[in-house]
């Protein structure tokens, strides 16, 4: 079986990406820049916002964090990010979620200006991403980081079925809109399941691709998966184990024991789609800084 290995595509890409940078400096004397909002002290968070500065950082980005407290206003948060918007040096903004109960999270994805939307959320872009107008959005994240992987380890997709476990606007949406667009590594058949979808291993056990992203540990177990899938893993579950130091392990939604047995192709949890996600913003903020300029 091929393990999918999102931390060495990541790593490339990001090589690659500093190279962009470099060569954009060269020409324009100028950087892409990202800067990330973070509203209160959510720990998780505040893990996820340092390593994506960091990176920005290692790969000639400029990384801005703007930290505010847990009582900041919706009009504060969204008089920044207006500011954001009219700023020429800012090329990427990015609002970590969750945000604090008195801000209304779809008023601030609607205030970030569109071309500035490396997370891909505003609808704008959503909405030219089902429309298959690919070079004129940002795709959200996940999923593109999924393209990526399936693209650099040359899976077959062109009339394949592709089950996507999963319907959130983050990853599950726009992951099945991105597998029925008429591109070199997409071109599906594309079944949703969800949680109220009766029998999903119906579904899965038809699945050439199997992506899952419904946020339960070892969901996916081998008698739901065709023999010679390729099943690409989005979760993150945190699960007891007294037989580590710190209590506990990482698992994605899949049972990777039990599905690498029947799988021809499988990305590890850790390891396989986590890492592309931050490579895929960065990817996003230097397509903006190329279309801004003019590149």
């Amino acid at each position: 079986m091929l393990i999918i290995d999102g931390k060495k595509v990541s790593l490339d890409l990001k090589n690659e990406l500093k190279a962009s940078v470099e060569s954009f400096k060269t020409i324009t004397g100028n950087v892409p820049g990202l800067t990330v909002i973070i509203v209160g002290q959510d720990p998780a968070s505040q893990v996820y916002v340092r390593n994506k500065a960091k990176t920005c950082k290692e790969i000639g980005m400029i990384s801005t964090v703007i930290e505010m407290p847990a009582d900041t206003t919706e009009k504060v948060l969204l008089d920044t990010i207006h500011d954001l918007n009219n700023d020429p040096a800012v090329h990427g903004i990015l609002v970590q979620q969750p945000l604090p109960k008195q801000i209304d999270e779809f008023a601030v994805t609607l205030a970030i200006d569109p071309s500035k939307d490396v997370d891909g959320f505003h609808p704008e872009n959503l909405g030219r991403l089902v429309m298959g107008h690919l070079d004129k959005c940002f795709v959200s994240c996940t999923p593109y980081g999924i393209l990526e992987l399936l693209g650099r380890y040359n899976i077959e997709t062109k009339g394949k079925h592709c089950v996507v476990v999963g319907r959130s606007n983050i990853v599950g949406k726009p992951m099945a809109n991105l597998m029925l667009q008429k591109l070199e590594a997409t071109n599906c058949t594309v079944t949703i399941c969800h949680s109220a979808t009766e029998n999903i291993p119906f579904y899965t056990s038809q699945a050439d691709i199997l992506i899952a992203a419904i946020g339960k540990a070892g969901f996916i177990t081998a008698d739901m998966v065709k023999p010679g899938a390729v099943v690409i893993d989005v979760g993150i579950n945190r699960i007891e184990d007294p037989a580590t130091k710190s209590g506990y392990r990482l698992v994605g939604d899949v049972d990777f024991e039990g599905v690498s047995a029947v799988a021809s192709a499988m990305t590890p949890v850790p390891g396989g789609v986590g890492p592309m996600t931050i490579a895929m913003l960065l990817k996003n903020t230097l397509q903006s800084f190329q279309r801004i300029n003019r590149l």
